[in-house]
């Protein structure tokens, strides 16, 4: 049985059990929480993850993506990448790759990582397609649900699918004013695919199929925001909204059928539209966590959009968003390496952990009230232990080392701190 069928049957399983205790939280919140679909737990048995809690009243959580390109496929560096993620804290990894030992990478990164693996099927399906046939678009339906189970059986814990493209949806793009039309590339496989072949998209049409694929796994399906904004002239129009008006009715067909699902969210997104973002999805979606990408709050920093994105990430966690996509400074650029990795997930750490404090989660105001009376006590270890990047400010501060503890090159002996508790 899945994880929300056991919850509905009022029994808890070892995953809610360590989700809770992670969490601080009661066990009975959880299960009644993932019983509603408010809470997942990404976690096929087959691969059988750390268990990871995402959802309502839980600390709000960070996805880190790696994965190959047709230009740059290296398998080692993408586990690399992956344990450089989780050493600076993602709770989650996702392989998007695109290269031709896609396959290889992915079960590499299902031997090597512990944590919850999410995957993004049709890449797979449209690239063997192009491989074979020698186009996105003459993948057909059985390509398609085979690639999903087929990464199921190989443990993949979530993943994307882009259900809420429909013909209807595609159309109406293709009339509207919008700057970027699709940057979803999994949504533009889809929408490339429905008009080319006139027909309706297979993750909608075929919906209740790809539904029993993902309870026999028990594999959380994250419903993919294909009409995203890529820019920000383009947020919040009416193709995003009429995509997340479909995904609300496919989060409540998932959770008739005992499948835990939660739902994408838009990419780059104005500052003053994030709090109503997060609101609307909560409403149309009945509640199902919110995974965002971002948001990236302005397009003029390209080699700087993992600081753009925490911005808008801090306030969409704050708002509701429950997890968080991280953006590396390469984004829009070139594949992240190892460097680009940390920083982005360090980038994100900062971004929830100033919603989590904000919303006064117990854990997170702990650690701020930690950190604040180790610089009370000038107690450089312990500040460095708390930093999420333990390395960097220790090296600022041997940069001009002093004599004394109880200050630092930026100030020295004038100090605040150190005038203050002397007085």
């Amino acid at each position: 049985m899945t994880q929300m069928e056991e919850a509905k049957k009022g029994n808890t399983t070892p995953q809610m059990e360590e989700v809770a205790r992670a969490e601080d939280y009661k066990i009975k919140n959880i299960m009644k929480r993932v019983a509603q679909g408010r809470i997942v737990i990404p976690s096929n048995p087959i691969h059988n993850p750390i268990p990871c809690g995402i959802g309502e009243g839980l600390s709000t959580k960070i996805n880190a993506n790696v994965g190959s390109s047709p230009k740059l496929e290296d398998p080692e560096l993408e586990v690399k990448k992956s344990l450089v993620a989780i050493q600076y804290g993602a709770d989650t990894i996702m392989d998007l790759s695109t290269g031709p030992k896609l396959a290889k990478i992915r079960k590499k990164i299902l031997e090597e990582v512990d944590i919850p693996i999410g995957t993004v099927p049709i890449y797979e399906a449209g690239v063997k397609a192009a491989e074979k046939n020698g186009s996105i678009v003459d993948m057909d339906e059985d390509d398609i649900f085979n690639t999903i189970e087929k990464q199921a059986k190989d443990g993949v814990d979530f993943m994307t699918v882009h259900s809420g493209i429909t013909l209807d949806t595609v159309e109406k793009l293709e009339r509207s004013n919008r700057i970027l039309g699709m940057v979803s590339r999994g949504g533009v496989f889809l929408a490339t695919w429905i008009k080319h072949n006139k027909m309706e998209n297979p993750l909608y049409s075929n919906y209740e199929y790809l539904l029993e694929i993902a309870h026999e796994y028990d594999v959380t399906l994250s419903l993919g925001d294909g009409l995203r904004p890529g820019c920000l002239a383009d947020a919040s129009d009416t193709p995003q909204l009429q995509e997340l008006i479909i995904l609300g009715e496919l989060v409540e067909k998932a959770r008739e059928a005992n499948v835990q699902c939660m739902v994408e969210g838009p990419g780059h997104v104005p500052i003053d539209q994030i709090p109503a973002n997060m609101k609307i999805q909560k409403t149309l979606c009945k509640g199902a966590p919110f995974y965002v990408l971002g948001p990236i709050v302005t397009d003029m920093a390209p080699g700087y959009d993992h600081i753009s994105a925490a911005i808008g990430g801090a306030i969409a966690a704050y708002y509701g968003a429950d997890f968080i996509c991280y953006v590396t400074p390469a984004e829009h650029l070139t594949i992240p390496g190892i460097r680009e990795v940390k920083e982005g997930v360090i980038a994100s750490k900062i971004a929830a952990q100033a919603a989590d404090s904000a919303k006064r989660m117990e854990r997170a105001w702990n650690m701020e009230l930690e950190m604040a009376r180790a610089r009370r006590d000038f107690n450089w270890e312990r500040q460095f232990e708390l930093a999420f990047d333990h390395e960097k400010p220790r090296k600022y501060r041997m940069q001009c080392p002093v004599e004394e503890e109880d200050m630092c090159s930026m100030c020295g002996e004038y100090c605040a701190l150190r005038l203050f508790k002397r007085q």
